[in-house]
C-alpha cells in the first residue's frame, strides 16, 4: 500500500529526508512538484506557444522555434515540464496505424521509418490546433512527407535558456513510434 505525503517544498532538509528514510527504509520515493492549479500550463497556453513559430524563417529550423523556446523560457521552470506533457500526449496520440498509413500514401511500398513518422507527428503539432484536431480526428488527413523534428527540442532548449542547465524530463506519455498500444491494434 503506498502512502502519501504532502510536503512543503520549503519544509523539506536533510533531517525532514533521514526522518523518511528511518520510517520507511528502502522503499522506493516518487516525487510529484505541483503548485497551485492555476499555475499549471493551460491547453490554450500551450497552442499560443505552438502559434509563436515563425514560419518565415523556413529553412532554418532554431530560428522557426526561437520565439516559442523564447515564450516557454519566460514561464516557471513547472511550465516547461508541462509543456513537454502536453506534447508528448498531443504525439502519443497521433501514434496510430491508420495516421502512419497516410502519411506513407506518396510511398505505399515503402517501409514505415519510426524516427520519421515521429517526426511527421511533429509537424501536424507544429501546426496548430485547428490542424492537429482535424488530423486527429481524420487520419487520413496526415500530411505525407512533412517533417518537424526540431519541435521536440521546445523544451529542453527552453530550460536551457532559463536555467542554463540541461532538460531531464521524462515525459507522461511515450511518443515513440508504436508506444499507443490502442492505436496499433493486431
Amino acid at each position: 500500500m503506498a502512502t502519501v505525503l504532502h510536503i512543503n517544498l520549503e519544509a523539506l532538509n536533510e533531517a525532514m529526508v533521514q526522518d523518511l528514510k528511518n520510517q520507511f527504509g528502502p522503499a522506493e520515493l516518487e516525487i510529484k512538484v505541483s503548485d497551485k492549479p492555476d499555475a499549471w500550463l493551460t491547453e490554450d497556453e500551450f497552442w499560443q506557444i505552438i502559434a509563436l513559430l515563425d514560419w518565415s524563417k523556413t529553412g532554418d529550423d532554431d530560428a522557426v522555434i526561437a520565439p516559442a523556446v523564447a515564450a516557454l523560457a519566460a514561464l516557471a521552470v513547472g511550465n516547461i515540464h508541462q509543456f513537454e506533457d502536453i506534447l508528448s500526449k498531443k504525439l502519443w496520440l497521433l501514434d496510430t496505424r491508420a495516421h502512419a498509413h497516410a502519411s506513407l500514401r506518396d510511398r505505399p511500398e515503402a517501409p514505415l521509418s519510426a524516427d520519421y513518422f515521429l517526426y511527421d507527428r511533429c509537424a501536424v503539432v507544429a501546426n496548430g490546433k485547428a490542424f492537429y484536431e482535424n488530423v486527429v480526428q481524420n487520419p487520413e488527413q496526415m500530411p505525407a512527407g512533412v517533417s518537424f523534428a526540431r519541435l521536440l527540442s521546445v523544451a529542453s532548449k527552453a530550460y536551457m535558456l532559463k536555467t542554463g542547465k540541461a532538460f531531464v524530463h521524462i515525459p507522461a506519455y511515450n511518443y515513440e513510434t508504436y508506444q499507443n498500444e490502442a492505436g496499433w491494434p493486431e
